[in-house]
């Protein structure tokens, strides 16, 4: 037999295709099972008592079959599994939500006493709330990224921030904020990059969150969130979540390992769509400006120059809906949906402008786009637009 010349690294497309489905050929399998079970059969209750000592202790998953479904489900496994080698570090763990996911995260902190969070603006509407709200017991120091290192304190447990940001998609030098944390987690929001444009555990993050509903999931049909970190904090995300019940439900882990498989190919189509898209408005008398990462990516935000509202009113193949990350396009308009729920002040301090419209681009056909909205856009005109509309980083 000659020499095995295969790679022992695979590319991110291949990761895409076969990890957390690679004993499936062994099992006589092609597509993985779906493991409905909510508890397990146990005949040894001394084995099961010891099982459940070492887990208490450490989070690790358990050694054999699987205990009760709020502690951990087969199926979901996979798509943790997969999701880790996507972005490089030790291990995920899959949540009811990107919500219950970050909520998570923030308990194993103040468990330790580490309750203040350190986080630049903008975040998602959500995640921006339940900071300000203190709800989990937490108090946060805005800042911008050049401030993190000034604002640590002995006891801020995570240094949060998302790149690029929703919705004014501005990007962070992840590795220079990651510098600044010392040894305090940074946790990254990577929803809009996905591992396809941005593997945050590259750059130093402890921490990368997902709402995986996103572009995980890939088809607007399932709601969830992981963290993708090292085995130490993935077992205290693991016990948070089994004390919490914050569970992601074995169907929604089988839907979500099976977006992985396209994650590639979509984010890439979708952001030459949405890359064109800037061009246009950027050029376009009736927008004020375009926002546009440089990383790339399926997102754009615009400003109008008139009434924003009568543009979500006029798309007919562009849908008006809050979320992002599917097959087809959506659009809202932040400042009254996504982050309504931020203080004004704050939301137009941190560049949500009353104007501002996000767009997520799908894989309709981009001249198909373009003329929903240039028909949305209406007839409303102004000045031609400067060379700087298009705005980037």
């Amino acid at each position: 037999m000659g020499m095995d010349t295969r790679r022992t690294t695979r590319a991110l497309a291949t990761e895409a295709v076969h990890a957390g489905r690679d004993d499936l050929a062994g099992l006589g399998l092609h597509a993985p099972p779906i493991d409905l079970s909510t508890t397990y059969p146990s005949y040894d209750s001394r084995a099961e008592a010891a099982r459940i000592d070492a887990f208490a202790t450490t989070g690790a998953e358990p050694d054999g079959p699987p205990v009760y479904g709020r502690l951990g489900n087969p199926t979901v496994a996979r798509f943790e599994t997969a999701l880790a080698r996507l972005e490089g570090t030790e291990s995920a763990v899959a949540f009811a939500s990107g919500m219950a996911a970050l909520s998570a995260a923030l308990l194993v902190r103040g468990s330790m006493g580490l309750r203040h969070v350190v986080a630049v603006r903008p975040l998602y509407g959500c995640s921006d709330h339940l900071l300000t709200a203190g709800l989990l017991g937490s108090e946060v120091t805005w800042t911008d990224p050049a401030g993190v290192a000034d604002a640590l304190r002995p006891d801020t447990g995570l240094v949060l921030v998302e790149s690029p940001a929703n919705p004014t998609l501005a990007e962070i030098d992840l590795r220079a904020v990651a510098h600044a944390c010392g040894s305090v987690p940074l946790l990254v929001d990577n929803t809009f990059a996905t591992p396809v444009l941005q593997r945050p555990a590259e750059h130093g993050a402890r921490l990368v969150l997902h709402s995986a509903t996103k572009y995980l999931g890939g088809h607007g049909d399932v709601l969830a969130g992981v963290v993708a970190c090292d085995e130490v904090f993935a077992g205290r995300l693991r016990q948070v979540r089994f004390a919490t019940g914050g569970v992601l439900h074995p169907l929604a882990g089988y839907l979500l390992l099976r977006g992985l498989s396209t994650l590639p190919v979509r984010v890439r189509a979708a952001s030459a769509n949405a890359a064109e898209l800037a061009a246009r408005l950027a050029a376009d008398p009736r927008v004020d400006r375009v926002h546009y990462p440089r990383i790339g990516g399926a997102m754009v935000s615009f400003e109008v120059n008139g009434d924003p509202h009568e543009v979500i009113a006029g798309v007919r193949l562009i849908t008006p809906a809050v979320s992002l990350g599917s097959v087809d396009s959506l659009i809202q308009h932040p400042a009254s949906i996504s982050h309504r729920i931020v203080d004004a002040d704050d939301r137009r301090g941190a560049g949500v402008s009353d104007r501002l419209l996000r767009l997520s681009v799908g894989l309709e056909d981009v001249e198909d786009l373009w003329a929903d909205l240039d028909a949305a856009l209406g007839e409303r005109k102004a000045a031609p637009a400067r060379p700087e509309a298009l705005a980037q980083g």
